[in-house]
């Protein structure tokens, strides 16, 4: 079973339990903080003999006094033959009044410990905690996966808001449930007989009778040396009883002293168990450390809201989940197609395919490449596969590689098919291990493996075109993603930059609509974005989306792209025919490789045309002023410097440190953005030595001119950009 699986069951099984847990827990948290703010705790050193000797005077009858972890003083004695417990001041032994345990409700401590049920239900309790410990392991591996590793751990979360909501309180919460799981298991483990805290039995000890006064216990050395925040109980030596002995109990262990000679007659050190048992109970409890119980009280309340957004985020994965329509059963199939997808994404592009092969007469079984096997009748295998995190296999294909290893050589083609992002450095990576592990065994090959940027439809076409040459039929793969829940956008405004008539681009700016909490749980509206993510513009009479680079976030309030047109395109066409008032049709892509790291460095910004939009989003929400170099290419600054006001602006106010640019169609425009580079060479030397990073945006055309500027600026440092982008300080987003 993997990791996502039994995430998933434990959280759906045992959420509800886990919630009265965790809610009974916050209500119990509530206790040690009242406690530790009505206690009148005892001076730091203040001797156990002066609080005796304070307490003998206001209550002479006294027989024990506790130190409770809240730093109360509480005094056991007799008044004739009824019980009392008073709370006393240490600083002079007055009794501040009757001492009573918890006010808090008994059922709610019942209810957190026993779930009402008694001993059956402490063992149930314990399990529940067992199950939470393995809940957050699991956590912890799904959470290494999604956000790509360790160094990563702390970066931008993305998706819908419950993602987020369960990514984020997941991230901040996981150390602590895992402690308290596990403190719970030890007090369940002492609390169900499974652990001894005694040290022993106690050793047999008299003072001894010489017919002299005992000693006061004012008077006792060893009650003199010890501070009363180093005392937990004290016990009085019985009245009418002169071979009685004081008894002292501390953490460390207990003490039995002579009430004659006021010598110490045995020493008992407390258990290893008992040690461990007391650090758990108050790292459960908060006992005694009244800060860390408001924060097991806030954790405690947040598990309602850690369970409901893990159910939204199962709720939403159900919805979306993919299911193969027209399956042959696999013996009677002449094609097979295997899928490794980890948003479900890569089932779509599955089922173009098997309608394009099930249209051109093939009998073909698609399933996940967990199932992979081949059969008589089988005569062409396709695996379709996704990577994930740091190349990765889709969490329900972990042990894909490993089964179809066991399987041997085989004697049908194989023809592997990878889906990621060429932002990260592992693109592709589980598609390329296997794709070289079915070659190493033997499986011949159809087609050579081929890499998908960013779910491109276009890119999947053209090696569907490239497919029907090989198997000499025709073969259309005109794939339609399945679009994600869409909003509708409000043109606020626009900025219109001159040119002809082929050339027409404009800056427009959307509100972004506002939803309330419940909607957004369930996905709808916008998704939370940043500067340099994608908004994906489905045009009137295509369901095809067109990606642009945002050049705005969640915080500016809008949201802000830089449109070209494209001769014949229709998305472009339709956005630069919009006014203010009109509508459009868009939902948010992440792009998290394109995003940028918190660094104190410098920011290289490298852009051409209307790739300057997430550079200037990400100028504009530089708050920080972190040191940012823009390096802006265009044609003519009259007609495409995009931005160039906003531009200048941000320079005056600090956000950008510098700026250069370069104009191609003008005379002494200073050619292109990599001529820049080249011309800056020493000063990019130095940014890259202080550990900059660099993103850039633009034409491939450019970006390929960019690399070869920077690898030979880089040159007489040891470093290109294939350095840079294994240690993730270079990224690029080209169309």
């Amino acid at each position: 079973m993997s990791w996502k699986a039994i995430h998933r069951w434990l959280g759906l099984t045992l959420g509800t339990a886990a919630v009265v847990l965790g809610l009974t827990g916050a209500i119990l948290a509530i206790d040690p903080v009242q406690q530790a703010w009505q206690a009148h705790a005892a001076a730091g050193e203040l001797p156990v003999a002066t609080l005796v000797e304070r307490v003998m005077r206001t209550i002479p009858g006294a027989e024990e006094i506790r130190h409770l972890p809240s730093g109360a003083i509480v005094v056991f004695s007799f008044a004739g033959e009824q019980p009392q417990a008073s709370h006393v001041d240490p600083a002079d032994g007055r009794v501040l009044g009757a001492w009573q345990s918890s006010a808090l409700p008994r059922w709610v401590k019942n209810l957190h410990r026993s779930l009402l049920l008694g001993d059956a239900g402490r063992w149930g309790a314990a399990g529940i905690a067992l199950a939470m410990g393995v809940l957050c392991v699991s956590a912890l591996v799904l959470l290494l996966r999604r956000m790509g590793g360790w160094q990563r751990l702390t970066a931008r979360v993305r998706g819908s808001l419950a993602q987020r909501i369960h990514v984020v309180a997941g991230r901040v919460m996981l150390a602590i449930l895992c402690l308290t799981s596990l403190t719970a298991l030890i007090m369940s483990a002492t609390t169900l007989g499974l652990v001894a805290l005694d040290a022993g039995s106690e050793p047999e000890v008299l003072s001894v009778v010489s017919g002299k006064p005992a000693v006061p216990g004012a008077q006792l050395a060893p009650l003199q040396s010890l501070a009363v925040r180093d005392l937990l109980k004290l016990n009085f030596p019985g009245a009418t009883d002169p071979e009685d002995t004081w008894k002292v109990t501390t953490v460390q262990g207990q003490a039995w002293i002579d009430r004659n000679s006021g010598q110490v007659l045995a020493w008992q050190q407390a258990s290893f168990a008992q040690r461990v048992y007391d650090y758990a109970v108050v790292l459960h409890t908060g006992e005694g450390a009244w800060p860390w119980a408001v924060v097991l009280g806030l954790v405690g309340v947040s598990v309602l809201l850690f369970w409901l957004s893990g159910v939204v985020v199962w709720w939403q994965a159900r919805r979306q989940a993919s299911h193969v329509t027209g399956n042959t059963p696999l013996a009677q199939a002449d094609i097979l197609i295997f899928v490794a997808s980890e948003g479900g994404s890569t089932w779509g592009f599955a089922q173009t395919l098997h309608d394009a092969l099930s249209q051109g007469g093939h009998r073909v079984h698609t399933s996940a490449l967990e199932n992979f096997r081949t059969s008589a009748a089988t005569r062409n295998v396709f695996v379709l596969a996704a990577t994930y995190g740091e190349g990765q296999a889709p969490a329900h294909a972990s042990q894909a590689l490993d089964h179809i290893a066991k399987l041997g050589a085989g004697a049908v083609p194989v023809t592997v098919l990878g889906f990621g992002d060429r932002q990260f450095p592992a693109f592709c990576a589980f598609a390329e291990a296997l794709d070289q592990m079915l070659r190493a065994r033997g499986w011949p090959m159809l087609m050579p493996l081929e890499r998908i940027h960013q779910q491109s439809g276009q890119q999947f076409e053209r090696w569907g075109l490239a497919l029907s040459q090989v198997l000499g039929e025709p073969l259309v793969l005109a794939h339609v993603p399945r679009l994600p829940s869409t909003a509708v956008l409000t043109l606020l405004s626009r900025h219109d930059y001159p040119g002809p008539a082929d050339q027409a681009a404009a800056i427009l700016r959307f509100a972004w609509p506002a939803l309330g909490l419940w909607a957004r749980l369930r996905g709808q509206g916008l998704a939370r974005f940043a500067a340099g993510d994608l908004v994906g513009i489905v045009p009137p009479g295509s369901a095809v989306p067109r990606y642009y680079s945002l050049a705005s976030g969640c915080e500016d309030g809008f949201v802000e792209i830089c449109v070209r047109l494209m001769p014949g395109g229709l998305c472009s066409t339709h956005l630069l025919g919009l006014q203010p008032g009109d509508l459009a049709t868009a939902f948010i892509r992440p792009n998290p490789g394109f995003a940028l790291h918190r660094t104190r460095g410098p920011v290289l910004l490298i852009g051409a045309g209307t790739g300057v939009a997430p550079l200037a989003g990400f100028i504009r929400r530089n708050d920080a002023h972190r040191p940012m170099h823009l390096y802006f290419g265009g044609r003519d600054p009259a007609r495409d410097f995009y931005f160039g006001p906003d531009i200048q602006r941000w320079l005056g106010e600090g956000r950008l440190a510098s700026l250069h640019t370069t104009f191609s169609r003008v005379p002494h425009g200073g050619g292109y953005v990599q001529d820049a580079l080249r011309r800056d060479a020493e000063h990019l030397r130095d940014w890259v030595m202080q550990g900059a990073i660099v993103r850039v945006c633009g034409g491939r055309a450019m970006a390929q001119g960019v690399v070869q500027a920077l690898d030979a600026v880089l040159a007489p440092l040891m470093l290109n950009v294939a350095k840079l982008k294994a240690s993730e300080r270079y990224a690029e987003d080209v169309f």
